[in-house]
């Protein structure tokens, strides 16, 4: 009987994985997978929860909010060459009373990445958000831009920029 039902319970959540076409995303620890994403999570960690009834989607312990203030959410790189690989530091400074703890910078697009403090960053100390820029595959105006996912009331906070690509 329990063979059967974790049987079944694999299959409906199987089901569920390969039927379900939704542009939402769901963030198993520290990962952020997307509903219509080819990662599937391993089907270990899905079947406890499906079999004893629990939800597969329980959220981890909020880390106590706090407030960030930004150097600036927006740069322009002005004009650049096609191939340049630039890239920005935006200043991050915590306002708040408890730690800010960045969990996460995810660009738009593969032309740019993200570096970030990572350990914890205490009321009223700085830290650094990095956005790397590759131009290769570009002409003219860019606008691009990363979400930040940090312990604040309004996250993600998306910062931005712009460049101006000449050949």
């Amino acid at each position: 009987m329990k063979k059967t039902l974790s049987i079944i319970a694999l299959s409906v959540i199987g089901f569920g994985l390969v039927s379900c076409k939704k542009e939402a995303k769901e963030t198993i620890g520290t990962e952020t997978l997307s509903a219509d994403s080819t990662q599937a999570p391993a089907l270990d960690s899905l079947a406890a929860p499906a079999v004893s009834g629990d939800s597969a989607a329980t959220a981890a312990p909020a880390k106590p909010a706090t407030t960030i203030a930004l150097s600036e959410s927006n740069f322009d790189f002005g004009t650049i060459k096609k191939g340049d690989k630039v890239e920005h530091v935006y200043e991050v400074t915590n306002t708040g009373n408890n730690p800010l703890v960045i969990s996460a910078v995810t660009p738009g697009c593969g032309c740019t990445a993200g570096d970030f403090t990572k350990e914890p960053i205490l009321p009223g100390k700085k830290g650094k958000i990095t956005l790397h820029f590759d131009s290769t595959n570009f002409d003219g105006a860019v606008n691009k831009y990363a979400d930040v996912f940090a312990n604040v009331e309004k996250a993600p906070i998306k910062l931005t920029f712009t460049a101006n690509i000449q050949p």
